[in-house]
């Protein structure tokens, strides 16, 4: 009974960094990868990086973006959720 008392601190530090960091974190990445596969051509889009476009195709893992310069083509995980997200509710 002394070892639980002894490892129990160690135990609810590890329970409480679960739910305040590391599941909240695969929370973040389930939703990213939901809105990857939802992305269709014509949406308009920001990248993590600032850039503003228009998808124009999309392949598995990649989508060219139509900018005012061009199109560019960039990874779907380049893309920025919340930042597109915020650009489409105006």
């Amino acid at each position: 009974m002394e070892q639980l008392t002894q490892f129990a601190p160690y135990i609810l530090m590890f329970v409480v960094i679960y739910f305040f960091m590391i599941r909240p974190q695969q929370k973040r990445a389930k939703n990213e990868k939901e809105f990857e596969s939802t992305l269709k051509v014509g949406d308009k889009i920001i990248t993590k990086s600032g850039l503003h476009g228009k998808v124009s195709e999309l392949a598995d893992t990649t989508v060219v973006v139509e900018t005012m310069s061009g199109k560019l083509k960039m990874e779907r995980s380049a893309i920025s959720m919340e930042m597109s997200a915020a650009l489409n509710k105006k």
